[in-house]
């Protein structure tokens, strides 16, 4: 199966071919990157230039790779969403849970939640699994019980924003099979099982915008977003130094640097008048970096304190994204954040070119490793479709098959969740499953003939 996925940032748009192979080895194919247009902040301003820019990256990826795609990903910035908790219990007449019955339990959750009328799900996440009262089991597939009980962390997306997104992209010439939100795509691509387990807050600090998810137990249980990124070093330099912003990004890059430096004399131009050049000292440029970094992180430790997940990462905090490339960052994050802090690049795969190394391409990365099947055990994407560990996935089709041993499980609608509350009172229905399905469609059929 061959994957594209594409993550449209604030300062560059990126779409990365990868195939994976029948060993479940992800393999990437080609690259291409474009400067980002038509974009502000994560979000889509002008939906033709955006979609030029797409255009351009995907052409790019698809003459590197030499070959087409069949599952297209793309990435959706925290910009446009929110997050909610909620929790969902089914009966389990024949007490074996398979596929089935863990489908059945996350979308009674989901049909529970009070979702905005405004917004789309794009992530229905399970981190607490309940059997017969147990809590915290790690996977209830196979496990013999009479009540199933599952708590979930809902991911939605304002729907204008992501109609203008499926419009741009629409435009450039591909369909979109799935919508990941860009937090949860770079944390498949820097984490590991160690730090999932023991808690950690993984922070993707790029160009225009820094966006935060806070993994508990294998499954995200915070997601938050800021709109301010290494851009806006950019334009205090550009200001403070009164040179133009090309020049201004062209500084931070040589120069950029946390650490106090020797108070050296290079030469900008000036704003407005280019073909002059003006002194400025290595020791201002390095105080409005510092000034700028330091308040930003100031900011995001103050979103973490708020998500009140902070004394449960053990692990402590993974920050990615081209912002991690400022010498001195990390010791500055590991002063503000009070706990450890480690800069992550993407996960080492086959083919991974050498620009892909750069943590700025880490979402781009995590979006082929999405596609490819490597997201939390188990999820509700953003086609409303359970995914899972093991899954066949199935070429040029969003779809999943099951297993061979589970049995083929029908998507529930509204109507059929609301009967799935009832059940509580039919625990005494001595009936194979197939025979409790045909139960409850005549019930159904029955209610609805009735009003």
């Amino acid at each position: 199966m061959t994957i594209l996925g594409i993550d449209i940032g604030s300062t560059k748009v990126c779409a990365i071919i990868a195939q994976k192979s029948d060993t479940g080895d992800t393999k990437i194919l080609g690259v291409g990157i474009a400067k980002s247009q038509g974009l502000k902040k994560g979000i889509i301003t002008n939906i033709d230039l955006a979609s030029k820019s797409i255009k351009s990256a995907i052409v790019e990826a698809k003459r590197a790779a030499g070959m087409q795609f069949e599952r297209v990903v793309v990435s959706v910035s925290g910009s446009y969403a929110k997050s909610m908790d909620s929790s969902g219990i089914v009966n389990i007449p024949n007490r074996e849970i398979g596929i089935k019955e863990i489908t059945r339990a996350m979308q009674v959750a989901d049909y529970n939640a009070a979702i905005p009328q405004e917004h789309e799900k794009l992530h229905v996440l399970p981190y607490n699994f309940i059997v017969d009262g147990q809590e915290f089991i790690e996977d209830p597939l196979g496990m013999n019980g009479s009540r199933l009980e599952v708590q979930v962390h809902i991911i939605t997306a304002q729907r204008s924003s992501l109609t203008n997104l499926k419009k741009a992209v629409k435009l450039a010439g591909v369909e979109i099979d799935n919508l990941v939100l860009n937090a949860y795509a770079s944390s498949i691509a820097v984490l590991g099982y160690d730090e999932k387990e023991l808690g950690v807050a993984v922070i993707d600090l790029g160009g225009a915008t820094c966006n935060m998810a806070v993994h508990v137990g294998n499954s995200i249980r915070c997601n938050d977003f800021l709109g301010i990124g290494s851009i806006n070093i950019t334009n205090d330099l550009s200001m403070t130094l009164h040179t133009p912003p090309s020049s201004a990004e062209e500084t931070k890059i040589k120069y950029g640097s946390l650490k106090t430096a020797q108070n050296e004399l290079i030469k900008l131009p000036v704003i407005g008048d280019e073909h002059s050049l003006h002194e400025v000292s290595l020791e201002m440029v390095s105080k409005v970096i510092y000034a700028r970094t330091e308040e930003t992180l100031m900011i995001l430790s103050n979103l973490l304190d708020r998500c009140g997940y902070k004394d449960k990462i053990g692990a402590g905090i993974v920050i990615t994204g081209g912002m991690t490339k400022l010498e001195g960052l990390r010791d500055l994050a590991g002063a503000i954040f009070n706990m450890p802090v480690r800069t992550a690049r993407p996960k080492e795969m086959e083919g991974l070119f050498e620009i892909l190394r750069d943590p700025g391409f880490s979402t781009a990365v995590g979006l082929v490793l999405y596609g490819g099947g490597a997201f939390t055990p188990y999820e509700i994407d953003s086609n409303k479709k359970l995914r899972y560990k093991n899954e066949i996935l199935e070429e040029g089709k969003n779809v999943n098959t099951l297993l061979p041993d589970e049995e083929e499980s029908e998507v529930l609608s509204g109507d059929d969740i609301r009967l799935e509350k009832n059940k509580n009172n039919l625990n005494d229905i001595n009936k194979k499953p197939n025979e409790i399905a045909v139960f409850f469609k005549n019930l159904w059929r029955r209610l609805t003939q009735l009003f």
